[in-house]
């Protein structure tokens, strides 16, 4: 049967609030745990890793809002893809940014990528989603150039 695109547009929205907390959870910890006599958020590669999960965040939020107006099923398997990157690495970032501490039942952290994982797989998956963005971008692309003389 076919993918639903309602299901897929809502799972969408459901990683992209995810990704969202993750975001939130991560910057957080990162401006009130201290290393060194300071916030483990003044080193770069925790800045990195913060400034990289909300561009994904806020990347796939233009594109889950953009799909719930248009409907259109290939910006619902866009934002999709995009909501599922953002929700995965966001809660693997996050999880980086709390070390061992993310992986206790102190935090959220580990049911956020736990469940980021699971929703995945829930529906139309990523290979179907890609799959159907590349066959419009097939269909849609101009025939192969043809030179005078080749």
């Amino acid at each position: 049967s076919p993918p639903d695109p309602v299901a897929a547009l809502l799972t969408a929205a459901e990683q992209l609030g995810s990704a969202a907390r993750t975001c939130d959870l991560a910057v957080q910890h990162a401006r009130t745990r201290e290393q060194f006599g300071q916030p483990i958020g003044a080193f770069q590669a925790v800045k990195h890793l913060c400034s990289e999960m909300l561009v994904r965040v806020e990347v796939a939020r233009a594109a889950v809002y953009a799909a719930a107006v248009t409907a259109d099923p290939l910006d619902i398997a866009a934002a999709r893809l995009l909501a599922d990157e953002a929700a995965q690495l966001g809660a693997r970032d996050c999880l980086q940014v709390h070390g061992g501490m993310g992986f206790t039942w102190e935090s959220d952290v580990h049911l956020h990528l736990k469940r980021a994982w699971s929703r995945a797989r829930r529906g139309q998956g990523a290979a179907q989603a890609e799959e159907a963005l590349a066959e419009d971008l097939a269909a849609s692309a101009p025939g192969p150039a043809v030179r005078p003389g080749t």
